[in-house]
């Protein structure tokens, strides 16, 4: 008996012993004068086993048809094995047309043994790995998205390296965001205060790796790649959060005592935050770091050659057009056709982006000036242009005046007269003629 007709079977009991009547007893079942006496006839009758509905054990009579199930498991069974419930249920549905919902299917492949559900399933074990031998052979990185000033200052983001061997906090820098150009930052200042590392092991974040399988272009390695490359530090991607488990076991103790020791402080900008950064990683060492198994430190120093100011860059390369200009993010940079970015002509160069904005270009080891010309860029009357610049301009003002006309017939009010009348250079709104006057 369910739950529900154990505690109607100590109603009827009172009411038949003549302790609850039988409109007090229909109030507290839900139910009506008329099903309290058919109740206490079919427990007289048949005793506790009257109680129990009837349709137990029964089919359904909305369930589905039999076939039906044994033909949508063999097309699973044959053609989707390994597909969870609801993939195989849009397969069947799209490719074989079966009219079943997904948790009719989940409940299918479940009772036959072609799905397992999260809640069944064994918990994945987790072998532990010995920490690296010496300090800055293996820096564990990560990015931690929190209220790190509670509600004094907006939420933002705490990169943070911990040193595998020792689980010394290496460096903690707050940002805006987890961008290419906040691990420029946080990355430059640890090299400068600890040399660099032997390798770096973070998530599968999109700055440390490219994540689609097929790029649309590109070299195949991100910005931050490119740069740890470039000071020959490797990088290596854990595939579970639980891989990298100091680093995140890290995150916990940050929101927990760096918090409170910024309210402390009375620290609610990133800027004081990051200042207060370094006497709170003292601090944290001294109580919780750990003795390395080797004395030894795999920090390599930094080489004359490491240009920093150009490796935390962001870097792309374009290409010279045959009238000496390049363009990078809607704008148009000219270069001196006499001068020596004449021999990039056609050639491909390097264009790096500083973290304020600047845009420098670079043709092998030397620098490239250029002007820069905005393409959104329309002249004014009487406005002054360089004679070597007004070729470049006509030619762009041409098409931005194509441009204009391309959108000015694309609009839903456009007729086809205006449109007609567009692409022969007519203007929209043009005078009437003059009409003839009536013959005296």
């Amino acid at each position: 008996m369910s739950h529900q007709e154990l505690d109607r079977l100590g109603i009827v009991q009172r009411v038949l012993d003549k302790r609850l009547t039988q409109r007090e007893a229909a109030r507290v079942m839900g139910l009506t004068d008329r099903q309290v006496r058919r109740l206490c006839r079919a427990y007289e009758r048949d005793g506790p086993s009257g109680l129990v509905s009837k349709r137990r054990g029964r089919p359904s009579n909305c369930g589905l048809p039999k076939e039906l199930r044994v033909q949508a498991l063999s097309v699973v069974r044959g053609r989707y094995e390994g597909f969870g419930p609801t993939l195989a249920h849009e397969k069947l549905t799209e490719r074989h047309g079966f009219e079943l919902s997904v948790e009719t299917l989940r409940a299918w492949m479940t009772e036959d043994g072609l799905w397992v559900p999260r809640a069944q399933r064994e918990p994945r074990i987790q072998q532990p790995r010995r920490r690296r031998p010496c300090r800055g052979e293996l820096v564990q990185i990560d990015g931690c998205e929190h209220d790190w000033f509670e509600d004094r200052a907006p939420r933002c983001t705490l990169l943070v390296f911990v040193d595998d061997a020792s689980s010394e906090l290496m460096e903690l820098r707050f940002g805006e965001s987890e961008s290419a150009f906040s691990y420029f930052t946080a990355m430059r200042s640890y090299l400068e205060t600890h040399g660099k590392p032997v390798a770096l092991y973070g998530d599968k974040a999109a700055v440390f790796r490219v994540n689609r399988k097929e790029p649309r272009g590109g070299e195949g390695i991100t910005q931050f790649g490119r740069a740890m490359s470039s000071l020959n530090i490797d990088i290596i991607c854990a595939n579970t959060p639980a891989a990298k488990g100091r680093v995140e076991r890290a995150h916990l103790t940050l929101q927990d005592r760096l918090a409170k020791e910024l309210k402390l402080e009375n620290i609610n900008d990133i800027g004081a935050a990051n200042a207060f950064a370094r006497q709170f990683i003292e601090d944290h060492n001294r109580r919780f770091a750990r003795t390395p198994r080797s004395a030894h430190d795999a920090h390599r120093p930094l080489l004359p050659t490491d240009d920093l100011d150009r490796v935390f860059n962001w870097q792309e390369t374009r290409r010279v057009s045959k009238s000496m200009t390049v363009s990078y993010k809607n704008v148009l940079y000219l270069f001196d056709p006499e001068g020596p970015a004449r021999s990039a002509r056609g050639k491909r160069i390097g264009v790096e982006e500083h973290e304020d904005g600047e845009v420098t270009f670079w043709h092998g080891e030397h620098q490239l000036t250029a002007t820069a010309f905005p393409k959104d860029f329309a002249t004014r009357q009487g406005e002054v242009v360089e004679h070597k610049r007004l070729g470049r301009v006509i030619e762009h003002i041409k098409d931005l005046q194509e441009q204009r006309i391309e959108e000015r017939i694309k609009r839903k009010d456009t007729t086809k007269r205006d449109a007609r009348l567009l692409h022969a250079g007519v203007p929209r709104h043009t005078a009437s003629p003059p009409s003839k006057a009536p013959p005296r």
